[in-house]
């Protein structure tokens, strides 16, 4: 599977952005995918997850209720709405899949990854 995530640029706090991860390759509809972030010199950091079975979201505490993960199985695309983002929230955000369901906000557990998309949040 092959990821390619877009999407990321520069806002202001308290806008919003939108980022796609699409994937090539193979369906993922058997995935579970992930958003995870990194800022330079930091661990990577789960962001939120969608399970591909029950189709089950899981978030970091520092994005629930801002930020929503979603996913259209039928055109290999997957979603990250993040709302009144904050300049903690600049980081570059990688989308990846995973064939489990569980640990979903462990990086290890994920087997594809795309080349990321910088978000940056001005204040």
């Amino acid at each position: 599977v092959q990821l390619q995530a877009s999407g990321g640029g520069s806002v202001q706090a308290g806008g919003s952005l939108r980022l796609s991860c699409a994937a090539s390759g193979r369906s993922f509809s058997t995935y579970t995918i992930g958003w995870f972030r990194q800022v330079p010199g930091k661990v990577r950091e789960f962001v939120a997850g969608i399970r591909w079975g029950t189709g089950g979201t899981v978030y970091a505490d520092s994005v629930k209720g801002r930020f929503a993960i979603s996913r259209d199985n039928a055109n290999n695309m997957a979603y990250l709405q993040m709302n009144s983002l904050q300049p903690e929230d600049s980081a570059i955000y990688y989308c990846a899949v995973a064939p489990f369901e569980s640990s979903v906000s462990i990086p290890s557990r994920y087997t594809y990854w795309g080349q990321g998309t910088q978000v940056t949040v001005s204040s």
